[in-house]
């Protein structure tokens, strides 16, 4: 009986030592997150942007605890939605969902209403939309030497379709302009149907574009992928060789997402964010369900996010600089 004692006072004893200590590596590591955090997304609901941010979302509450809230805020080429998180309370509970036109609004826009460097600090690059080179399967092109000898044969040169001037799509091709040495022309429109519609009447040469909203045209037999804008093929889509490896070795593009936080948020939780995002994306199911839509999962620390943003931002405002591409 005094055996049996000792050993429920030892038990009892143990757990309150454990509970101590929990309770203390709570406290150092902080009380974040106590309440809902909201996740700003740059664009309206079922793109990719807002369907690989509500996988994630699904995540962050399951391992944290909190309910993680999507609020759509489309417009202006995403800058409605930062400047929406550069204004907020620097707590961790607002977060910005950046997309690649992060990098480009300066350059397009002037100044801004926030300082995107300033403002705003990375907390996790997440996933990336590889670009995709496509001509009509009727074309009377069948690769991309024929598509460039094609440009070079005609006065006016090649003819581009994408989703509006400056967005990813018009300035991959613009480096492919540059490096094929062939005029070309961006033609833009509102969205990827559109786009879509004049590739397939012949009206445009061709387009470069996301695998996910191409890809039941691909099936029909109507697209015919001549390449993809990235430094390595993509396990999206294998079959496709790179640009680079066919003779344009700067042609490397993508969409991309990652978060952000207002440039005051403090480093112990930028620090927590990180390694609870970075965790999640490791997740096989959960990598499973980006690639479903298209995605590559390409996960980058604070500091490597950080450094990819500068080098975007360099990259594609002498770009825009060099090819005097003027906003919408």
């Amino acid at each position: 009986m005094s055996s049996s004692r000792m050993t429920r006072r030892g038990l009892l004893g143990a757990g309150a030592a454990l509970a101590l200590g929990y309770g203390h590596r709570a406290r150092a590591q902080g009380d974040w997150p106590t309440r809902m955090v909201r996740l700003i997304c740059p664009y309206g609901a079922g793109g990719a942007s807002d369907i690989s941010l509500r996988i994630l979302a699904a995540e962050f509450e399951h391992h944290l605890g909190q309910q993680f809230i999507i609020e759509n805020k489309p417009g202006a080429g995403s800058r409605i939605a930062n400047d929406v998180v550069a204004r907020a309370a620097p707590d961790g509970y607002t977060l910005l969902y950046a997309a690649a036109p992060y990098v480009t609004a300066e350059a397009l826009f002037g100044k801004l209403t926030y300082d995107p460097v300033k403002d705003l600090r990375p907390v996790a690059g997440t996933i990336v939309a590889p670009i995709f080179l496509m001509i009509s399967a009727t074309a009377p092109f069948k690769t991309l030497a024929e598509l460039i000898a094609y440009g070079k044969s005609k006065p006016e040169g090649l003819t581009f379709a994408s989703p509006g001037a400056g967005s990813q799509p018009h300035l991959a091709a613009e480096l492919l302009f540059r490096d094929a040495k062939v005029t070309g022309l961006n033609i833009p429109f509102r969205g990827d149907s559109m786009a879509y519609t004049e590739l397939l009447a012949g009206r445009v040469d061709a387009t470069l574009t996301a695998i996910s909203t191409a890809l039941p045209y691909i099936q029909a037999g109507q697209f015919r992928v001549l390449g993809v804008a990235s430094a390595e093929p993509s396990p999206i889509y294998p079959q496709a060789p790179t640009l680079r490896e066919q003779g344009l070795p700067n042609v490397v593009a993508s969409g991309w997402y990652g978060f952000m936080a207002p440039g005051a948020t403090p480093q112990p939780i930028v620090d927590r964010l990180s390694r609870e995002i970075l965790a999640d994306l490791a997740a096989p199911e959960v990598k499973q369900k980006l690639i479903a839509q298209g995605l590559d999962v390409q996960p980058r620390d604070p500091a490597a996010f950080g450094q990819f943003i500068a080098d975007e931002t360099k990259k594609w405002s002498a770009v825009i600089r060099d090819a005097a591409i003027k906003a919408e």
